[in-house]
């Protein structure tokens, strides 16, 4: 099956076949429960694995990712792989304990619970396959991506130089502006398709921090240098935890379902040291022992943009079959010959924390190619390198993780 040059026409075709065959779509109303509970606890094991990962190769740099958009255009990709790559994938992934179908519809239902789960706060998921004009793709794979995670689907002139600012286009809208160009210059050759998620957040903070008690305070460096930033101050009763050598806050947004966890490394103790504890067994432990105690959290104002090439950390985490030109089986999507695999995933993100709240925003592109105990009162100032995350608290899924080493502001 080719990819439509008119979207509707081919959204009208695989609807039809949808009404056929019965399978689930990603608009129906899911409820919480339709989530395998299976799913969001391998999200998280990902999501720190691959952060883990991407630790590595970035030393004293700020980072910021979105692992749910990871995970999401790789889940896409999963659909067009076969025999030993698909099981290497969902090895990454973690979700070796799903079927197919299982993945498929539990992200479905994901996707349906996060957007609907705060009138407050803003979450969009979007997804889009771009394929090279001419190529037969396999009509399965197409349909479960449209029907799954609602996926646009457009065949593009890829030698075309107007092509990768088609692309571009879509994501800078899904991202409200936030996310610059993914796909850069022209298309190589080789390539075939880009599978894409984008992410939007923005949330009001559920209690604001006062912009008129915000002052220019010191903000610590890792080689003993400080820089002015400007520190937001907020007073009051919040869920407050005390670790291992690190303390813990969180800020909520909305209704209190979104929330961002702010953890700050006790004086003389790195950020480094406080990535040995950061895996999904000790995330729960402390989501498990937050306690409601009057204090006062001092944060940084910030932004940050960024962006990362993941192949090493996904070969890194066993994927290392999908992007190995010779042995990469993606047979699910495409009629070999030629073999097609991965050339590269690539990731974009954007946040901007203020006194009203928190707009963050991210894009996944994944490249084919073919043969290519708690305290009464706490003080807790932010004034160090310290690691953040965004999170649900009802299914527990992490939608960003970041490390602030020197903060950025903007102009405001």
């Amino acid at each position: 099956m080719k990819l439509s040059k008119i979207p509707n026409r081919w959204l009208v075709i695989v609807c039809m076949m949808l009404l056929i065959s019965g399978c689930g779509n990603s608009k129906q109303a899911f409820q919480r429960e339709d989530i395998d509970k299976r799913l969001p606890t391998a999200n998280n094991e990902f999501a720190f694995r691959l952060y883990q990962e991407v630790l590595k190769q970035e030393k004293a740099n700020n980072v910021f990712l979105s692992p749910l958009s990871v995970s999401l255009a790789l889940s896409m990709t999963v659909n067009g792989a076969d025999q030993e790559t698909r099981s290497a994938m969902v090895q990454a992934l973690q979700v070796q304990d799903l079927t197919l179908e299982d993945l498929n519809r539990s992200n479905a239902a994901l996707q349906s619970v996060l957007q609907q789960a705060d009138p407050d706060v803003k979450v969009t998921l979007a997804h889009s396959l771009w394929g090279r004009e001419g190529t037969l793709f396999r009509p399965d794979f197409l349909e479960r991506n449209e029907a799954y995670y609602d996926a646009r689907v457009t065949e593009l002139d890829f030698q075309d130089p107007g092509a990768s600012d088609t692309i571009n286009e879509w994501v800078r809208k899904e991202t409200e502006g936030k996310i610059g160009p993914i796909i850069d210059g022209n298309i190589d050759p080789d390539t075939f398709l880009f599978l894409i998620n984008a992410i939007y957040f923005k949330g009001k903070w559920s209690t604001p921090f006062d912009e008129a008690a915000t002052t220019d305070q010191d903000f610590h460096l890792p080689d003993g240098t400080t820089r002015t930033v400007p520190m937001m101050v907020q007073s009051g009763e919040l869920d407050y935890y005390k670790g291992d050598n690190f303390e813990a806050v969180r800020l909520p947004y909305g209704n209190k379902q979104f929330e961002m966890t702010v953890f700050l490394p006790d004086e003389g103790i790195s950020l480094e040291r406080f990535y040995k504890q950061l895996n999904a067994d000790h995330w729960k432990k402390w989501m498990a022992g937050f306690e409601t105690t009057a204090g006062t959290i001092q944060l940084p104002r910030f932004e940050l943009e960024y962006e990362k090439t993941l192949n090493g950390a996904l070969k890194a985490l066993g994927m290392e079959v999908a992007f190995d030109e010779h042995r990469a089986d993606f047979g699910q999507m495409v009629s070999t010959p030629p073999r097609a695999y991965i050339h590269e995933v690539k990731h974009q993100s954007f946040i901007e924390v203020n006194e009203k709240g928190t707009e963050a925003a991210a894009a996944t592109s994944v490249e084919m190619r073919t043969v290519s105990a708690p305290l009464d009162l706490f003080q807790m100032r932010v004034d160090r390198p310290f690691f953040f995350a965004i999170h649900d608290q009802k299914t527990g899924t992490l939608l960003f993780m970041g490390s602030v080493m020197e903060p950025e502001t903007s102009s405001k």
